[in-house]
């Protein structure tokens, strides 16, 4: 096998190895993850219980786009190509969408059907919304709900005889009142309430023996909630949405999202019954202006016209006319003809004339059209004009006069307006030309007709005027006629395809999807729950947490022990937990040294991680091999191996020697009476000056000595975090063992060994794991370790002491 194969496997078992880990670390909370998605799986149920359902309520709509949006100009090259309709469709649905959209339609909704009022059953659990259901109405103009600053709560207490007690809460205060019968009305500072009972209602009507028994035992609570009309507005174009179904027609959906199907129906209804009225109202506000024209100067008309006849009455009875001789009825024709052409030409100067007069109003007033103009010209550009007034009327229902569309719009009013008046103004001069000339041909038939009787000439003239004025009122009652046709055949602007419906089921809560995140979030809490724990854990735990914070090799895991059973825990011929895990340690360490090397190192970072009690039953259990160990008490400034093996005596001890090297070290040495093969050699008398007596080459012949007389030496140190003393005996020592303890030794106090590893400032250093509660869950894998079976699994789980335990359990 190659080397980079043989690196990726093992990285590849490295990852496998966290991933089990990883979930072991949660598994072992297994009770807590089944708790938390019990109460999350309980929680949605009451979620879903207690939620009212939403539904989405929808219509479709068809909206006509015969107005095509957009200014006439801009549209004109593309109607010559055939885009017009693909064009002006988008951007009049999109106009009319923004209309059907606007806060100010809703709010007429709101306000016709009484939206801004909401009535809730609180006899039921959870409280329902009673749209049309109650039995109870209360009224408030909108105006006065326009004045609230905050929702206006009424609670009512309908007794079943029908009495009732109100409860009004507005702002901070409340007011109280009892009605023995309906309808009621309670005058608050904020608007005068009104209460009635509705038609439908049980007590408003008449009632079956079994009916008045029931509603004696009964009292309803309903609670009726009264709020602004624009902030129910709002909330309604929150949740409507109105899209066109595809950008090429004009097919519109709209949607409503409600908790009563019903409500949500009938708003959708009266919505476009709403937009279909005032979008009527626009589009007859020019045949309304034009009739207003048509009505007053037909009343002006009928006046002359009656005159007229008057006067041809009285002429005729006093003069007694006959008839006309051939040459005056020759030149009575001639004249006739053109008196006739002067009668439409006088009539087209006297309708522009009018509508000079009409022009000078201030303000946009759209202007009279279709009072038989001549001049087409002219007609179009009257009714050009009066289409841009009436689109921007529209707009200003959803816009300001500040808006850059008004703007432009008025603007291009100004010059329509001006160039209907240029027009006006042109058309006029040509008719006062034309008035001329006529006027010239009829005085050259009145030559003719000069030597005619007088009579007859006034006759003429009489007659004249009554067909002028006659002429000129038959057209303006046709004309009036046709306007009231236009009026009158108004079509809406909204068609209602598909009728409003609601979906089957609920948008909101969605059972399924309330389910999957009440599961989610069961296991999700515990699992961010435990990861919060463990990061802010900063003890050591285990193996586990040792491997991630140094490159340390780690020799072994000692179990915690039990204080009453004393700091002495590995006996002979005994087969229990700590002889065993202290043998693996042996072994280890044992493999760590290699030949010829004696001593080893004891140490940790600060006091209490237990050093002498691992140096001492490491050195029992080495001593148990039938080797001959001393264990070396160098920890001088606080000595504790004589309470590890209960010596009374520590007068005596390396420091002596220190302190004066001619001594013999061997009679300094004392054998244990835990073993044959071991040997104490303690720390003496605490002396003033321990760093120096350490620095000394008595300490380098001192270890020489006791390497010449015995197979191992174990010296016992001072914690390294605490006082240097280690540092300077760590050059006479082999193997260097770091001594640190499950939930005591601190996770920061790693960067001092890795300090130590990367200045190699001991030789050989590796890590032994001290007090690990077995009881934890999470060290469940040292149960059985008494059992040699357990203990091979153990071994090949860690790594360490491959092949060791079969051999160290024949030596002993």
């Amino acid at each position: 096998m190659k080397e980079t194969d043989f690196n990726e496997a093992q990285e590849s078992k490295e990852e496998n190895i966290d991933v089990k880990e990883l979930l072991f670390k949660y598994l072992i909370h297994w009770p807590w993850f089944v708790g938390a998605v019990v109460a999350c799986l309980i929680a949605a149920w009451v979620y879903l219980y207690v939620s009212t359902p939403v539904y989405n309520i929808s219509a479709t709509v068809l909206i006509k786009d015969d107005k095509k949006g957009g200014s006439a100009g801009m549209l004109s090259g593309l109607e010559s190509l055939g885009l017009d309709g693909m064009i002006s469709s988008s951007q009049n649905i999109d106009n009319e969408i923004e209309v059907l959209r606007s806060k100010t339609i809703v709010k007429e909704v709101v306000e016709d059907l009484g939206l801004y009022i909401s009535y809730t059953d609180e006899d039921e659990f959870p409280s329902r919304n009673m749209y049309k259901t109650s039995p109870v109405q209360v009224s408030l103009t909108p105006q006065e709900a326009d004045l609230l600053e905050e929702p206006m709560i009424v609670k009512m207490a309908l007794q079943p005889q029908g009495s009732m007690d109100v409860t009004v809460k507005i702002d901070d205060d409340e007011y109280q009142k009892h009605f023995e019968k309906l309808p009621a009305v309670f005058p608050t500072d904020k608007g005068t309430l009104a209460f009635f009972l509705t038609p439908d209602s049980v007590l408003s009507s008449k009632r079956t023996s079994e009916e008045t028994t029931n509603l004696e035992k009964t009292t309803r609570n309903i609670t009726a909630t009264i709020n602004k009309p624009l902030t129910v507005a709002k909330w309604c174009c929150k949740n409507m949405t109105i899209e066109p179904t595809s950008k090429t027609t004009s097919v519109a959906v709209i949607s409503l999202k409600n908790s009563n199907v019903q409500r949500g129906k009938d708003f959708i209804n009266k919505l476009l019954e709403m937009y279909n009225i005032n979008t009527n109202n626009d589009k007859n506000e020019v045949a309304q202006k034009t009739a207003e024209f048509i009505n007053e100067r037909i009343g002006i008309i009928s006046k002359e016209l009656g005159s007229t006849e008057k006067d041809l009455e009285s002429f005729k009875r006093g003069a007694g006319i006959t008839d006309l001789t051939s040459d005056a009825q020759i030149a009575l024709t001639g004249s006739a003809e053109y008196e006739k052409k002067r009668v439409e030409n006088q009539t087209q100067i006297n309708l522009l004339q009018d509508l000079q007069k009409y022009m000078q109003n201030e303000g946009y007033e759209v202007l009279p059209s279709n009072i038989g103009l001549q001049d087409l010209n002219l007609a179009a550009a009257i009714n050009r004009y009066n289409d841009v007034l009436v689109e921007r009327k529209r707009l200003l229902r959803t816009s300001t006069e500040n808006n850059p569309t008004i703007i432009n719009l008025d603007t291009s009013i100004s010059a329509m307006k001006e160039n209907v008046q240029v027009s006006l103004d042109r058309v006029l001069r040509g008719l006062f030309i034309t008035k001329a000339d006529l006027d010239r041909e009829a005085s050259r038939y009145s030559r003719r007709i000069s030597e005619a009787p007088g009579q007859e000439r006034e006759f003429v003239s009489i007659a004249r005027q009554q067909e002028i004025k006659a002429g000129l009122y038959l057209m303006l009652l046709q004309k009036r006629e046709e306007n009231a046709i236009t009026l009158a055949a108004t079509a809406n602007n909204a068609k209602i395809i598909d009728e409003a419906i609601a979906d089957d089921a609920p948008v909101a809560p969605r059972s399924k999807i309330t389910y999957l995140i009440a599961l989610i979030l069961g296991v999700g809490i515990p699992v961010g729950v435990i990861y919060l724990l463990e990061l802010t854990k900063f003890k050591i735990e285990g193996r586990a947490d040792v491997e991630k914070l140094t490159s340390a090799p780690i020799v072994g895991d000692i179990p915690l022990t039990d204080e009453k059973q004393g700091a002495i825990a590995v006996f002979e011929n005994q087969n229990n937990l700590m002889s065993e895990t202290f043998r693996n340690v042996r072994t280890n360490l044992q493999f760590m040294l290699g030949n010829g090397k004696k001593v080893i190192l004891v140490t940790s970072t600060v006091s209490g991680e237990g050093k002498s009690f691992i140096s001492g039953n490491l050195a029992i259990s080495l001593s148990l091999l039938g080797k001959k160990v001393v264990i070396v008490g160098l920890d001088i400034r606080k000595p504790g191996l004589n309470k590890v093996f209960n010596i009374s005596k520590r007068e005596q001890g390396i420091t002596q020697y220190l302190a004066n090297p001619e001594k013999n070290l061997m009679d300094l040495v004392q054998l244990s009476d835990v073993s044959k093969n071991l040997y104490i050699l303690l720390g003496g008398t605490v002396p003033p000056n321990p760093t120096e007596l350490l620095a000394r080459d008595g300490l380098d012949k001192a270890i020489e000595t006791l390497k010449k007389n015995f197979e191992y030496v174990i010296l016992d140190t001072a914690p390294v975090g605490m006082v240097t003393d280690t540092l300077l005996i760590g050059r006479v020592a082999d193997l260097s063992v770091y001594v640190c303890r499950a939930d005591y030794t601190r996770k920061n106090e790693y960067t001092l060994i890795n300090e130590l590893i990367d200045g190699n400032k001991l030789p050989n250093l590796c890590t032994v794991i001290n007090g690990l509660d077995l009881k934890k869950r999470k060290y469940g894998y040292y149960y059985g370790y008494g059992k040699y079976g357990k203990y091979y699994g153990y071994g090949k789980r860690y790594g360490y002491g491959y092949g060791y335990g079969e051999q160290s359990g024949k030596e002993e």
